[in-house]
């Protein structure tokens, strides 16, 4: 009774049949739907491209920063500096733990001293 019907291979798409798909929707020469004809791929793969293309586009811009990029030697002065302060700031941490140890053991020398 049940008739074995070929299913249809999916189509997969290179990058740049995607991205062709993507621009052809979004300029608007096909529909989302005559798209997927064109290309012999599914609507809800169509709309998954648009999806894609625009979270890469959204994260590309969140990542980018205004202005020349950073050469090499100002990224590697940039970490400098910041290890700079880092360790200034561990150094005077340290100068006070060292000032109060020593401000400890005077008065406790003192206490303990028989000529006081």
């Amino acid at each position: 009774m049940s008739q074995d019907v070929p299913r249809r291979r999916r189509r997969q798409l290179s990058p740049e049949e995607k991205w062709q798909v993507f621009l052809e929707v979004c300029s608007q020469q096909l529909t989302q739907a005559d798209a997927a004809r064109k290309w012999g791929v599914d609507v809800s793969t169509v709309i998954k491209l648009r999806r894609l293309a625009k979270d890469g586009a959204l994260a590309a811009f969140a990542a980018s920063r205004p202005g020349r990029p950073v050469s090499v030697e100002q990224a590697e002065i940039e970490e400098l500096r910041a290890e700079n302060a880092r360790l200034s700031e561990a150094l005077k941490e340290l100068a006070v733990e060292l000032s109060l140890h020593r401000g400890r053991q005077r008065s406790s020398f003192s206490a303990r001293s028989p000529l006081a």
